[in-house]
């Protein structure tokens, strides 16, 4: 029982490190550097810390070790939305508009509640698809075409996200 206990207990460590890094990444995209500023600045980051500690995201399997990760993930997702920026692009351009809405079920690679989330809000981020419902696992897109779904289900964003947010 209690190493159960310990083990959903988050790491100070942890937290401390996302704290920091939030915080760098809040003077970066600010550029303000007034004392106003920088306390509302402190305080954004101190509570974005506190609601994700009481949401359990430090609990959970995605911590530290997805930042490494996360680059090659952002630009492969960023090429998959290029694609289908011009897919999209293609089927408005087309005077016949040649849609066919479709919605398909997918079962989640990634176990965890985040890594659904982070899947989900990806294949939302490409356009022509829209994430329904995430429920115990299983994701419902919405798909502009057939064919955008056909290529979601073989596109491989589910074991990418999972390799993402595995240990």
């Amino acid at each position: 029982m209690q190493e159960n206990q310990r083990a959903s207990k988050p790491n100070i460590r942890v937290i401390l490190i996302w704290l920091v890094i939030l915080a760098a990444v809040w003077l970066l995209w600010s550029g303000l550097y007034k004392p106003l500023v920088i306390g509302l600045g402190a305080a954004s980051c101190l509570l974005t810390v506190l609601v994700a500690h009481r949401i359990g995201f430090f609990n959970e399997s995605t911590s530290i070790h997805v930042l490494p990760r996360m680059p090659r993930y952002w630009f492969q997702l960023f090429i998959d939305i290029i694609k289908s920026n011009i897919d999209v692009t293609r089927i408005i351009l087309d005077p016949k508009l040649p849609i066919s809405p479709t919605e398909v079920e997918i079962e989640a690679a990634p176990k965890g509640p985040i890594g659904q989330a982070i899947l989900g809000n990806s294949i939302t981020l490409s356009p022509g698809t829209v994430t329904i419902d995430v429920f115990e696992g299983r994701l419902r897109i919405h798909c502009l075409t057939k064919e955008g779904a056909e290529e979601l289900i073989a596109c491989d964003i589910n074991q990418r996200t999972a390799e993402l947010t595995e240990k």
